[in-house]
């Protein structure tokens, strides 16, 4: 097997995630990250408050790859409301073949250091929808 390149994580980032996991938001959001491929450096592409997918989705690129560390707004049959933290890996098919290994390489050790257990990956970005999502969190 070849070396893969594990981009850093850099301490703004472990501090964006930080503050996003204990965030007392009432409402969906989303962290969007991104390799920065010069420097081997994952970087905050956008911050996103009180959002819907269908956002999230729009601010994602057509042909790069990007980790989305999400807290979603589910309400449940029941009434209840819970806010699951769900990490999404996006690498779009088409995406340069060095920047998908490099993001591959770097995914678990973005979702460990993110402490998140709930990782979906993703395609295609018609595919990510709240019915995705709904199902990926299961009942």
């Amino acid at each position: 097997m070849s070396n893969v390149n594990i981009c850093d994580i850099t301490d703004e980032v472990k501090t964006a995630l930080k503050e996003f996991r204990f965030s007392k938001a009432q409402s969906t959001s989303a962290l969007i990250l991104k390799v920065d491929r010069e420097n081997q450096k994952v970087v905050v592409d956008e911050k996103l408050e009180d959002t819907t997918i269908d956002e999230v989705r729009e601010s994602l690129p057509g042909h790069q790859p990007r980790f989305i560390i999400m807290s979603y707004k589910r309400e449940h049959g029941d009434g209840r409301i819970s806010y699951p933290l769900c990490f999404v890996f996006y690498t779009p098919r088409d995406s340069h073949s060095e920047l998908q290994i490099m993001y591959a390489g770097t995914k678990i050790t973005l979702q460990r250091s993110a402490d998140l257990n709930r990782a979906y990956e993703i395609r295609e970005l018609d595919e990510f929808t709240d019915d995705w999502l709904l199902e990926k969190l299961g009942n």
